[in-house]
């Protein structure tokens, strides 16, 4: 354990650190420092300039001006990353883990164990056993990291960089993908490393968790440094204010009365599928539908069958009142329906690829053109969507895996409107993105519902499918355990459907 005065000295300090790329600045000045055995949360916006300082910290990025102070000394952090020696260690969200090998594999890649210059798995294993032992991670040094949760991979990445000596573990959105219960393990990992004295760095959108795990709180707006506070001294709605500059008591938009009489656009009778069993709903003209359930339950497996991207074993769909077997996303497309993936990085956007080629690629059949592409007819429809969605970027030329997650998750919007689908199922809306952008997202979506549009809303998150929904279906074990309306959409009624506790009387 560390003594109070060892907790309160800093390890790294930013020192007016700004940085530019080319002629664009992206951070003005930031000042923060990362004390021993305490969670430092960095709180922002998508854009605000988090990502690039968490990257100058760990030495992926060189600031233009400004200093970097390790153990009270001016240093010069070694490029490309190579941090790991002096202790500093970023998680990054996308786990950089080799997924066909082993945990020990993976926490001893590239720096083996090796006597009389044979691999010493046995030292290496027993080394990677007492890791997780420190920890209370039940899983074995030879397991495949394809086997594992996505809690215990997040655990594995944690094991490398306590092997490594970490002295600094900077993570980004760590929980992004983790369940409540992975979560909480996960937490407790986090006071097991503060209590050995590691400073971390915590960076997330979901400032419940900031408020519960973090001990200071550093906030960056548009690339400046708006305040650093005690946890203690600040409330998840103050926070959400100094991210964002305004109230956000209008988080969700009015939820307007649901019209009950408008026409039925997809009917869903008795469909089983893989992951699902004898599902059935309704889906009217201009209706916001949730569907909430805890991982596993069959949400998203729902409509992968309904949009032809897994085979269908029994049941009935229809759409506009005629049946609809769907064999391929394009023949969906052209009927009318779309699916926004939750997964923008790995399926939704060509990260390596400017805006215009993604926006319209999804709807390209109605840029070609009899000698090729409408190249003027695509910049007409970017500028259109930049303006509608509010997708922001100083360079319209930018690759779009250099957005913002919030401008990704916009621009991955406006892709699958091009199309102009009547019926639009969006899984998981707002995941990994910040609660200004949240707002945005929330709006279109009523918006998009006033215009007539169809809309499922897929997600973990309880308040944003309680705060667009006109109705709910809460989905368990692969099944339909019950559709609620009007006051019965409250958290206490959800969790009873979605934990088996109470059942739809049709269910």
């Amino acid at each position: 354990m560390l003594d109070g005065e060892a907790i309160n000295q800093p390890v790294l300090v930013a020192d007016r650190i700004s940085k530019s790329f080319g002629s664009v600045p992206v951070l003005f000045s930031i000042s923060m420092d990362i004390r021993s055995g305490e969670v430092h949360a960095l709180i922002g916006e998508n854009g605000a300039g988090k990502s690039t300082l968490m990257k100058i910290l760990s030495g992926f990025h060189m600031p233009t001006s400004g200093q970097i102070v390790l153990d009270g000394r001016e240093i010069e952090l070694p490029a490309n990353g190579q941090t790991e020696g002096l202790g500093i260690v970023l998680i990054h969200q996308e786990l950089n883990l080799a997924e066909q090998m082993t945990v020990e594999e993976n926490i001893y890649l590239g720096r083996e164990i090796t006597k009389s210059g044979i691999l010493n798995r046995a030292q290496m294993q027993a080394e990677v056993q007492s890791y997780l032992d420190d920890i209370g991670l039940e899983i074995s040094p030879r397991d495949r990291i394809s086997s594992l949760s996505m809690a215990q991979k997040q655990m594995v990445e944690i094991v490398k960089a306590i092997s490594r000596d970490a002295r600094v573990l900077i993570m980004d959105e760590p929980t992004a993908v983790l369940t409540q219960a992975e979560t909480e393990l996960f937490f407790k990992q986090i006071e097991h490393l503060k209590a050995k004295g590691v400073a971390i760095v915590f960076v997330s959108h979901k400032l419940s968790e900031v408020k519960r795990i973090a001990d200071r709180v550093t906030v960056l707006r548009d690339g400046q440094w708006i305040a650093t506070n005690d946890a203690d001294d600040l409330t998840p709605d103050a926070m959400a204010q100094l991210m964002v500059g305004r109230e956000l008591s209008d988080l969700y938009p009015p939820v307007s009365e649901a019209d009950v009489d408008a026409d039925l656009v997809l009917e869903v009778t008795n469909l089983s599928a893989p992951g699902i069993r004898d599902v059935s709903f309704q889906l009217r003209k201009g209706e916001v539908l949730g569907f909430f359930g805890l991982i596993g339950s069959g949400r998203t497996a729902v409509f992968e069958a309904v949009c032809g991207l897994s085979d269908i074993q029994s049941g009935h769909i229809r759409l506009n009142q005629d049946e609809f077997r769907p064999r391929s996303v394009a023949e969906t497309r052209d009927s009318g329906l779309a699916y926004l993936t939750k997964d923008r990085k790995e399926k939704g956007l060509l990260l390596g690829q400017k805006m215009r080629p993604n926006l319209t690629l999804f709807a390209l059949p109605k840029f070609l053109k009899r000698f090729g592409l409408d190249q003027a007819g695509e910049e007409v429809a970017l500028e259109r969507a930049k303006r509608r969605f509010d997708i922001r970027s100083r360079d319209s030329e930018i690759a779009v895996g250099d957005l913002s997650g919030g401008n990704q998750q916009k621009l991955l919007l406006a892709k699958i409107m091009e199309a102009e689908p009547r019926v639009l199922i969006i899984d998981e809306p707002t995941r990994g993105i910040d609660v200004g952008t949240k707002q945005q997202i929330y709006h279109f979506i009523a918006a998009l519902a006033a215009e007539g549009v169809s809309i499922v809303v897929i997600s973990s998150e309880m308040p944003e499918i309680i705060g667009i929904s006109h109705r709910v279906v809460v989905m368990r074990e692969g099944e339909i355990s019950g559709i609620l309306t009007g006051d019965e959409i409250n958290e206490a009624e959800i969790v009873r459907y979605a934990a088996g506790l109470k059942k739809g009387p049709d269910q």
